[in-house]
């Protein structure tokens, strides 16, 4: 029997995409200590504020809190918050560091998931949004909103 592939997300950034414009995504593997996993699974872990560094070749996430698991003992975590260390192939590393040691530009997490039955992060490369830019994508929102409500209002009447 193998593993289901679960992908939906048990942890998401929301804020994420009101703050920045995604340019690019990256997926990699968390090293997780003791029950974290578990306190994921149960999706107790959250990724507002958080950030990823590089440093000396290795890739980390930084203010990702992972509450501790209620059942567990002394195989929980000390620190909730702690950098953990993220699990991506050499190139991508390389193209990440040069890419955010450019102006503007930051490596956020965007959402936690479970593949194959490992903890996954989605990585986004983020160029920050600017006041006016994100008026505006409310504003597309809002006449989206307003158009579907118009639709919906159509529909109604011809039936």
């Amino acid at each position: 029997m193998g593993r289901k592939n679960d992908d939906r997300a048990l942890a998401q950034n929301k804020k994420a995409s009101h703050d920045y414009f995604i340019e690019e995504t990256y997926e990699c593997g968390l090293v997780l200590t003791g029950t974290e996993i578990k306190s994921i699974r149960q999706g107790r872990a959250n990724l507002s504020d958080s950030f990823a560094t590089i440093r000396n070749g290795e890739a980390f996430v930084h203010n990702m809190h992972i509450s501790p698991f209620e059942q567990g003992n002394r195989h929980n975590p000390s620190d909730p918050t702690r950098a953990r260390k993220l699990l991506l192939k050499k190139a991508e590393i390389a193209k990440l560091l040069g890419a955010s040691k450019q102006q503007g530009y930051s490596l956020i997490p965007l959402k936690i998931y479970i593949r194959n039955g490992f903890a996954k992060l989605l990585l986004g490369l983020a160029r920050g949004k600017k006041q006016y830019d994100k008026r505006e994508a409310e504003a597309k929102r809002d006449a989206q909103r307003d158009i579907q409500r118009a639709l919906r209002e159509k529909q109604k009447v011809a039936r």
